[in-house]
């Protein structure tokens, strides 16, 4: 195994190295591109303070390129004969450029190392969870259009309780995704702060160029103290994750909805085939596995979340425990971010039974209606409420429609608003 740090003759144990590298080699396949991006902008950093003159420098980037090229295309493989994605890079950088690239390092740390690069994923993958977030709520908003006006019971304790639309069900969940990609991109500003620089968390004796890596690599801001860098190990990994926890726990609900009602109980909805598989046993079933394993997906970031919680029990500085961060990260991440992308396609072929849904529609559900009817009338409310209890059916007439078209306060089924979602979403892109 390759290691930066074990001198020619030192000793090692090979059960001990591999337990220290634990899944680095296979985790930092993902972020090795990041890597290679933010050694980049370091060896530039390294070149306006003299440590490469022009010439080396571009012998250094073009280098890195084409590592970035030949990784990208399989012909580098990141394997057992690395500790990680940072020692493979120099490994492969001193073969292309000898000296320089053992150069390399200088003023950098493995510490700021991984946490530029962990950084640089974190960014891309709230991006594309405000991505995902946008497109579930569009699609929510398209469905709730095209199910405008459509009677639909709804429940509080799971009893039906009142008359509500399809469309109103589909816009909560569009305002719940719309907020979920709100949180998603709040979270990306505050973590967008550069960390290179900061080396094992106290600095080091060289004016780098920290502003200009910032600028290089896209951050809009400096992560100043070294030592608040490397406790912030963890800390920003646990933030990312709960805003895709958040769109998850969206997720969750709204598929626990779906696996209700395509129950035979409620039979309103039903499922496109492909999102459903059949029994190994009973012939006659259709199970909605995809529904299921959505409802699943939050509970992955969640123990991810709870993971990092427990390996941050820690005093200050770096601590190798850190490395523990890592897989319930891109674990999490890679979960979340595909549960969330079988979504939009999902709700987009999802068809609601009309009759269904009427059928289950009963007079008592015009009680609260008829209460706040003799409210509005001048009765206090709670004299109303037990008049209406005496006899909750008595000579009722009115239709769903009816019940609909009343219910007229902000985003009630009679006045959606849908409008207003559609601006929020808008300001979203």
């Amino acid at each position: 195994m390759n290691y930066l740090w074990r001198s020619d003759n030192a000793d090692t144990d090979e059960d001990i190295m591999r337990f220290l590298a634990g899944d680095d080699v296979v985790l930092d396949r993902e972020l090795l591109p990041y890597d290679i991006a933010a050694t980049t902008a370091h060896a530039e950093g390294l070149a306006r303070i003299g440590i490469f003159n022009d010439a080396e420098l571009e012998q250094v980037s073009q280098a890195l390129q084409a590592i970035a090229e030949d990784f990208a295309s399989g012909a580098l493989v990141l394997d057992q004969r690395f500790e990680d994605g940072h020692s493979a890079l120099e490994s492969w950088l001193c073969e292309r450029v000898g000296d320089l690239g053992a150069r390399i390092h200088t003023g950098r740390s493995r510490n700021d190392q991984v946490l530029v690069a962990t950084r640089l994923y974190l960014r891309d993958a709230l991006d594309h969870l405000v991505h995902l977030c946008r497109l579930s709520a569009e699609t929510c908003l398209q469905q709730a259009g095209q199910y405008r006006g459509v009677p639909m019971a709804g429940y509080t304790h799971l009893q039906r309780a009142v008359v509500s639309t399809v469309e109103v069900w589909f816009a909560g969940y569009a305002e719940a995704f719309i907020d979920d990609a709100m949180i998603a991109r709040a979270t990306r500003e505050w973590i967008n702060a550069n960390p290179l620089g900061t080396a094992a968390g106290f600095g080091v004796n060289l004016d780098l160029d920290r502003e200009y890596t910032t600028e290089a690599l896209g951050f809009d801001r400096l992560q100043l103290n070294p030592a608040y860098t490397q406790n912030s190990r963890g800390k920003f990994e646990i933030q990312a994750l709960t805003a895709l926890s958040q769109a998850l726990l969206d997720v969750r609900r709204l598929a626990w909805d779906l696996s209700l009602f395509t129950t035979a109980e409620f039979g309103s909805v039903t499922l496109p085939e492909a999102y459903t598989t059949g029994s190994s046993i009973m012939p006659n079933k259709r199970n909605p596995d995809v529904v299921e394993l959505l409802r699943a997906a939050c509970a992955t970031v969640d123990g991810a979340i709870t993971e990092i919680n427990s390996v941050l029990s820690l005093p200050g500085g770096y601590h190798r425990d850190l490395q523990a961060t890592k897989g319930p990260t891109l674990r999490a991440f890679h979960r979340g971010l595909a549960a969330l992308g079988l979504l939009p396609a999902l709700l987009s072929e999802v068809r609601f039974d009309h009759d269904k849904l009427r059928e289950a529609i009963e007079p008592a559900m015009y009680a609260t209606d008829r209460a706040i009817e003799l409210a509005a009338k001048g009765v206090a409310f709670r004299d109303a409420y037990h008049e209406v209890k005496k006899s909750v059916t008595d000579g009722e007439t009115r239709t769903p429609e009816d019940s609909i078209a009343a219910r007229i306060s902000a985003g009630a089924a009679g006045n959606p608003r849908l409008d207003i979602l559609q601006q929020r979403l808008a300001a979203l892109k």
